[in-house]
């Protein structure tokens, strides 16, 4: 893993060496700075110059997040957590795995651009910094978060020439980009350039686009222009600050020099929300009229030699300052309903390529599908965007169609609750127009990602309504992935006769219709069904069938899932080997896709293999690499697996106090998932513990592991720092009992058996926050200040079967 993600700098960093100074001392000292400024000012700039020069002072990564294209305050999360890897999680908020990758990490992370959501920004800054101790946060943004802790830096204009400085920092500037440029400036040039300088305020991105224009102009020329166009704009929003009056004053003299085709090119790239290419720009931007598709390439080049647009490897991208004013001009031109919709035409049409090329293709090898999930991947903000527009205009039916198609190609790499919130959104809107069979393939998808989501509930009405709607629509991959979801709901609700009925139909459907990708999914399920009843036989063969589908479909993904299911079933049979070589060739893969978390799934069962046969340092390596993994993608379900790993491992080695303690964390957050927790070992452990150990001993660790951060638990295992020595128990006041009222002392009884507050009110039959009251006046009652005191206070006084 690379310790940031922050890009090359596309040219010489000019200027600020004291600001940048100042700010690496700021970030030393203070876990917020914010960088306030005019759009245009440089803050973006300077901010990444500041990351790159703290790189080495940060362990766990100095991590870029680009907010600017995001509109909407629920996504701020999830694009947080895209940039640091963490993977969605069933029916858990994105902040939840934010908390579990940041917590104990030394990182900084750099917000960009977050003004258009502020508010959701200073909500989540406030809830990370509160939760992880070690990160620092650098952001960029008009408008301060206004939140406690927050140190708000304004970034000041460039140094502007004087007598005693005539190459000050704005000059400087202007003389490299003009010279980046092909104009090479003559002495007497310099009394105009810093007459330019003085104009321009010392604005980072005035000057620069001033500077692209002394290939036609010469800088006096440049100045008087600027000068003439500051006056013409001083009846303009009194209210706004003057910088951000020059800033428009420079963009709009920019934008009067174009021709007349660049002026309309680029206000219709103010319509994408990221980065495009050509193919895009032909397909949305051009017309037979006014831009013909040939002439795109030129049209661009031009742009980007003005510097209005950013070219990056075949892609580019409109800086956000041009980019709003592009898209105030393609409304003053009465444009932006009309290329809004062609936007969203186009990208559904594309995605729907995609998908079909890419994933509902019944035989095609990786290498001919590949580019459709680079293309889609490629797509994702634009798919964002045309959707909110779909529901803006009331576009339901290339909206449900844009919806379905990206959906289908997110759900491949583990995102699903975008296409949730997409589904729920667009089916609320007027569908008269819409062919049915469009409503009930979205139906099934929202179902899709409902069981996704373990929302069992609203996935068996929405399945319902599905299967019902796609009656009579003929067999496609969208059909089949109902099916399967209708199956995987009687199998997670224990409806196992009639789920097996229901995938061998599905098997049979599928099979008629090759429909290879859903044919892998049902023969998977049914090995999953024979497991369970123990017909070991059957699952073998169910699982065989699914790879050789996998393969015949040829998707990387359903190859390594489906030799993952029969790594499964060679477990089930015993057959340890087997099973390991499976995992590993599934892992493999996985780490191809760049699929962490099924990756740390099959390591973590290839670890537990390595600990049955001895192999104790082969297990220990494992297990750090499942370790990292499961904590850069922020899964709690992932680290819940290490640690019942580590559980074994500490076990088998003698470390009892160190299996009870990760026992205990892999517990508590099973509860706190809602998963189950393994009960039968965990007893049997606990007896031997307290047979060995002692009753006091063991609670002790056992209320320490709930109680300790779960990734430190496991490094304690894996440093081997349980095997110094026993942990002292501490002293615990001899306080007497009756000072508890009976409740309190029932409740202090059974937090000896490490029971978490649901598990108490459960046994109780009170409220969780009743529990909740009454441990916290036991704590001031006894002078306590954790679970593990009360629990081995409770030991002493033979409180544990109260």
């Amino acid at each position: 893993m690379t310790s940031h993600n922050l890009p090359a700098e596309p040219n010489r960093f000019v200027g600020r060496a004291r600001d940048v100074d100042e700010l690496r001392g700021l970030l030393r000292d203070q876990r917020l700075v914010t960088l306030c400024g005019v759009g245009g000012i440089g803050k973006t700039r300077l901010a990444l110059r500041v990351a790159r020069s703290v790189v080495s002072e940060f362990a766990d990564g100095v991590w870029l997040v680009e907010l600017a294209r995001i509109t909407s305050p629920d996504l701020v999360a999830h694009e947080i957590a895209t940039v640091l890897g963490v993977r969605e999680e069933r029916s858990r908020p994105a902040l939840d795995g934010l908390r579990v990758r940041l917590r104990g990490a030394r990182a900084l992370l750099l917000l960009d651009n977050c003004e258009q959501i502020v508010e959701r920004c200073a909500e989540l800054v406030s809830e990370l910094l509160a939760s992880c101790p070690d990160l620092r946060i650098l952001l960029t943004t008009r408008e301060a978060l206004r939140i406690p802790g927050e140190l708000v830096w304004r970034v000041p204009p460039l140094d502007l020439p004087d007598a005693r400085h005539p190459d000050a920092e704005a000059v400087l500037l202007f003389t490299d980009r003009a010279m980046a440029a092909g104009t090479r400036l003559a002495t007497g040039d310099f009394d105009d350039v810093a007459r330019l300088c003085v104009a321009l305020d010392g604005l980072p991105l005035a000057l620069e686009l001033a500077a692209a224009r002394t290939r036609m102009l010469s800088p006096a020329q440049i100045a008087d222009r600027i000068g003439d166009r500051f006056r013409l704009l001083t009846t303009g929003d009194r209210t706004a600050p003057a910088r951000q009056r020059t800033l428009l004053a420079t963009v709009e003299w920019s934008h009067d020099l174009l021709t007349a085709k660049e002026r309309v090119l680029l206000r219709r790239l103010s319509v994408f929300a990221g980065h495009f290419d050509l193919d895009l720009v032909e397909q949305v931007c051009a017309d037979e009229r006014l831009l013909p598709r040939e002439e795109m390439l030129d049209l661009l080049g031009g742009l980007v030699d003005k510097s209005l647009l950013l070219a990056d490897g075949g892609r580019y991208r409109l800086l956000e300052t041009i980019k709003q004013f592009a898209g105030w001009r393609l409304r003053e031109e009465g444009e932006h309903g009309w290329f809004r919709d062609r936007h969203l035409q186009v990208i559904c049409e594309m995605e729907e390529r995609c998908l079909e090329a890419g994933l509902a293709a019944p035989r095609a090898s990786w290498q001919e599908r590949r580019p459709y999930f680079v293309r889609s991947r490629n797509l994702a903000d634009d798919c964002r965007a045309a959707v909110d527009w779909a529901v803006e205009s009331d576009n339901a039916l290339f909206g449900l169609r844009l919806a379905y198609a990206a959906s289908a190609m997110l759900a491949i790499h583990g995102e699903i609750a975008e296409g949730v919130d997409w589904f729920e959104r667009l089916l609320m809107l007027d569908l008269s127009g819409v062919p049915p069979e469009v409503v009930a393939l979205s139906k099934g998808a929202l179902a899709y990602g409902m069981e996704a989501r373990d929302d069992l509930a609203g996935c068996e009405r929405a399945v319902a309504e599905a299967l019902k709607d796609q009656e009579k629509v003929s067999h496609s991959l969208g059909k089949g992935v109902t099916l399967n979801v209708a199956g995987v709901l009687l199998l997670r609700t224990g409806r196992f006769d009639r789920a097996e009925r229901h995938f061998d139909e599905v098997v049979a459907t599928t099979k008629e219709h090759d429909d290879t990708f859903n044919r892998v999914i049902a023969h998977s399920c049914l090995a999953v069904l024979a497991g369970v009843k123990g017909q070991l036989r059957l699952a073998q063969r169910h699982a065989n069938e699914a790879l050789a589908v996998a393969k015949e479909h040829g998707h990387p993904w359903h190859v390594a899932m489906a030799t993952s299911q029969l790594a499964a079933v060679a477990e089930w049979r015993g057959d340890s080997e087997a099973a390991v070589s499976h995992y590993r060739a599934a892992a493999t893969v996985f780490d191809e896709l760049d699929n962490r978390v099924e990756m740390e799934r099959c390591l973590v069962m290839v670890a537990k293999a390595a600990i049955a046969r001895g192999d104790h340092a082969t297990a220990r390596n494992l297990l750090a690499e499942c370790l990292a993994l499961a904590r850069s993608t922020g899964q709690r379900l992932g680290l819940a697996r290490v640690l019942r790993v580590l559980s074994r491992l500490a076990d088998v080695e003698g470390d009892l106090q160190g299996s009870v303690l990760a026992s205990a964390a892999a517990v508590a957050l099973a509860e706190e998932m809602g998963e189950p927790t393994g009960s039968g070992r965990i007893e049997e452990l606990l007896a031997r513990a307290r047979d060995r150990l002692g009753e006091g001993r063991t609670a002790l660790q056992w209320s320490r592991g709930r109680e300790l951060d779960p990734v430190e638990v496991a490094r304690l295992i894996l440093d081997g720092r349980r095997e110094q020595g026993p942990l002292p128990i501490p002293a615990v006041p001899d306080v007497p009992h009756p000072v508890l009222t009976a409740r309190e002392q029932e409740i202090a009884g059974l937090l000896t058996r490490g029971l978490s507050n649901r598990a108490i009110a459960d046994e109780l039959v009170i409220s969780p926050a009743t529990v909740a009251r009454h441990i916290a006046n036991i704590m001031e009652k006894l002078g306590f200040t954790s679970r593990s005191q009360i629990a081995l206070w409770a030991v002493e006084h033979d409180l544990g079967s109260a």
